[in-house]
């Protein structure tokens, strides 16, 4: 994969590179397609597919994501790509590899703390796929807005020479965001999950109210969006966080411009979702 990186570098080809984990769906559809229309004409579209061990802490996850070769192969030829990068566990990992790269800061909170290592897992394959891909872009998913920030840092600090690009996130009609794991739900389940993004659309009017919310008011409205997601969605609510879109620190006053976060259980299915308010 490196060295026809290399040929296409040195004959001026641009390079876009969109990592997936596979089980693809019409979110990462539209990442490929997108994609495609950055690479442009004599371009080319790197996709990845990795089931990357590293950024799961749970081996039960691991071992119950989906991995549709032949759909997914299938999805990346209708969406242009050329070139299919599905790279084994020990070629970019050998059993006695020692080297990490972390980020520390915005992987604190959220994801990082209800997931100790995953960041750094995630972290230290997307600068091994830079490495392997040289890509030019890589396009990432809203979806997974802190991951994303964190790969921009440590594209910032390390000093990779690509662009990065963040894709809208592409939702069901029912409002549900669009994930692999989706697969995981019942038809039951996938109805009361939209409780989820629910939650979030009423955040966000409150976030666009006048005087935003504060103090104790802010308090009482995760107390109730909380309660509303585990009454409507039967959700086990890991966190619900307002954050600041740059450093992603919880907000003290809920006001336009800031961003709203969730992670929950549905049935034993776990998703995450947010929004900008």
């Amino acid at each position: 994969m490196q060295g026809q990186a290399l040929l296409w570098r040195r004959g001026g080809r641009r390079v876009v590179l969109v990592p997936t984990m596979g089980a693809l769906h019409a979110g990462h559809e539209s990442l490929l397609r997108r994609a495609r229309h950055l690479a442009g004409q004599g371009g080319v579209v790197v996709a990845s597919i990795f089931v990357n061990p590293l950024q799961f802490n749970n081996a039960h996850d691991l071992a119950c994501y989906p991995r549709p070769t032949k759909s997914d192969r299938a999805v990346c030829q209708g969406a242009g790509v050329d070139v299919l990068f599905m790279p084994g566990t020990g070629a970019m990992r050998k059993a006695d590899a020692s080297t990490w790269v972390e980020e520390t800061a915005l992987a604190a909170g959220m994801e990082g703390a209800a997931r100790p290592g995953h960041f750094r897992g995630v972290t230290t394959v997307v600068a091994q796929l830079l490495n392997l891909v040289l890509p030019d872009v890589a396009v990432f998913g809203e979806k997974d807005y802190q991951q994303a920030a964190v790969v921009r840092r440590m594209v910032r600090d390390l000093h990779f020479p690509v662009r990065l690009v963040v894709a809208p996130t592409v939702r069901e009609p029912s409002g549900l965001a669009m994930s692999s794991r989706n697969a995981h739900l019942s038809a039951a389940e996938r109805s009361r999950a939209s409780a989820l993004v629910r939650a979030l659309q009423a955040a966000r009017k409150a976030a666009r109210s006048a005087a935003g919310v504060s103090g104790g008011g802010l308090s009482r409205l995760k107390r109730r969006l909380v309660a509303q997601m585990g009454q409507d969605a039967r959700a086990q609510v890991e966190y619900l966080e307002f954050f600041d879109p740059q450093t992603l620190k919880p907000v003290r006053r809920l006001v336009r411009g800031a961003r709203a976060a969730v992670a929950a259980r549905v049935g034993r299915t776990r998703l995450i979702d947010n929004v900008g308010l």
